[in-house]
């Protein structure tokens, strides 16, 4: 059976639990970030993931996810990868490699980055 749209009473509750949890644990932690979905001006729309980070550079993040993806003419599926490129605001540097972590679809923030990472899953 196909699932129910959320609603957007739905997304803005979930949106407003995800922030109440980041700013628990960004507490004393300034961000002065401007591409930031908590602190800046940055608004956060379209898809959610849940994935690892591969690698970490200056303010990017690289995350991947697996997936299994049908090949017709063999009938048969393959595991594949799926990567990323996620912004990391300020107040959530403190993210290792190979943290799980949630990532939101936003604006274009550069030629490769789509996505910013709004919150950690788990360690």
């Amino acid at each position: 059976m196909a699932e129910k749209k959320q609603s957007k009473k739905h997304k803005k509750v979930e949106e407003k639990k995800i922030k109440e949890v980041v700013a628990a644990a960004t507490a004393g932690i300034e961000c002065h970030d401007r591409k930031c979905p908590f602190h800046g001006s940055l608004r956060t729309r379209g898809r959610n993931f849940e994935g690892k980070i591969v690698k970490k550079t200056h303010k990017t993040v690289r995350v991947e996810w697996p997936r299994f993806k049908f090949f017709p003419k063999y009938e048969r599926y393959a595991k594949t990868r799926s990567r990323v490129q996620a912004h990391l605001p300020d107040c959530l540097s403190g993210i290792e490699v190979g943290t799980q972590v949630k990532i939101s679809e936003c604006r274009p923030i550069s030629k490769t980055k789509h996505f910013v990472v709004i919150g950690l899953v788990k360690k």
